[in-house]
């Protein structure tokens, strides 16, 4: 089934959040450090916070960001389930 526009934005908001946080690519956290790790940084920065800081940091260090960008999506992906595996979009 493909994803919903509400579950790709909640995923992104997501990838924004732990991009942003201070979870390390080589800490391999477990899904609740993840959702921890997201927690935190909207507490910080606030959703929109996050996006703005992801944007500056593509800007400022685009060959960095990519990296982790990737490390971000790869992370959220398991910690909730890629988007072809949702039927419907997380409550």
């Amino acid at each position: 089934m493909r994803p919903t526009k509400s579950h790709l934005r909640m995923s992104s908001a997501r990838t924004d959040a732990l991009f942003m946080s201070a979870a390390q690519c080589s800490e391999l956290p477990s899904a609740s450090q993840v959702q921890e790790a997201i927690a935190g940084a909207v507490r910080q920065f606030g959703r929109l916070g996050c996006a703005e800081r992801v944007a500056q940091e593509f800007g400022d260090h685009p060959e960095m960001a990519v990296t982790r960008m990737r490390w971000a999506c790869r992370i959220v992906d398991e910690a909730f389930g890629g988007p072809q595996t949702h039927a419907r979009p997380p409550a």
